[in-house]
């Protein structure tokens, strides 16, 4: 990495896309979009063509299924429809300084340029402190037209507030180079990892993208996401009035640890 550069780059192959659309999961509160795009990712048999290293990812290597060990990376993969593809970016972390978030963002949407994605869509957590029984789906857009269209799929519209990392950033960045942005967020507490919001970004995603997909893996999940919910609102009820619920880490039934 060359001085006052955060990142590094590494194609293996540029795909030629068509009418692609880039669909992001990266980590963040309840993991939402993490557990959401990873499921794409298997779903749809994604294959990879490029990673993104960056020096302001947290100072550790995570641990592979086979034994072996790599640096924290974001990887995008490509998946082939019979119409359009889609391009899938999922990430180990984001990264920690805000100069490296923008860069981040700008790499993104450049490989975005490069292999012809006009669409991107970041998927996220809506926070609202509290536990419940439906998640809804938020949503907001670079586009006037396509807020417009969020009605038709159950989509309720953000009017304020602010999101903050890499999930504004991709799609902030991109409408610069007219690239059309979309974030959904699923409704959580922040408490858990919560994959019956994931569950619900997919299926109201999968809604406006006429995607056909099993969510057999992501409902069982969403299972273990409610059993947890139970047991902490069991929990909660068991405590002396006035003591605070502690945030919870999460499950190692979910796939991640911290």
């Amino acid at each position: 990495m060359s001085a006052g550069r955060h990142i590094t780059v590494e194609i293996t192959e540029v795909p030629k896309l068509r009418n692609s659309t880039l669909i992001c999961g990266l980590p963040g509160s309840g993991f939402v979009g993490k557990l959401a795009v990873d499921h794409l990712i298997e779903e749809l048999k994604g294959v990879p063509f490029a990673s993104i290293f960056s020096s302001s990812f947290p100072p550790q290597v995570l641990i592979q299924p086979d034994g072996t060990l790599d640096l924290m990376k974001t990887t995008l993969y490509y998946c082939r429809g019979k119409e359009s593809d889609i391009v899938l970016l999922s990430g180990d972390a984001q990264p920690v300084s805000p100069e490296s978030e923008y860069e981040m963002a700008e790499e993104i949407t450049r490989l975005c340029e490069r292999v012809g994605v006009k669409t991107i869509y970041t998927l996220a957590a809506y926070i609202t402190g509290t536990f419940t029984k439906t998640q809804k789906v938020y949503g907001t857009s670079t586009s006037p037209e396509k807020v417009g269209e969020f009605s038709k799929h159950g989509v309720l519209p953000m009017n304020s507030g602010s999101i903050t990392g890499m999930n504004g950033l991709i799609i902030g960045v991109g409408k610069r180079k007219n690239i059309t942005g979309i974030c959904l967020l699923g409704e959580t507490s922040g408490y858990v990892v919560d994959a019956a919001a994931a569950k619900a970004v997919l299926e109201t995603l999968s809604r406006i993208l006429g995607l056909k997909l099993d969510l057999g893996g992501i409902s069982k999940k969403a299972k273990d996401t409610e059993h947890l919910v139970k047991t902490i609102e069991e929990q909660m009820g068991a405590r002396p009035s006035g003591e605070s619920l502690p945030m919870q880490q999460p499950d190692r039934k979910l796939g991640y640890i911290s």
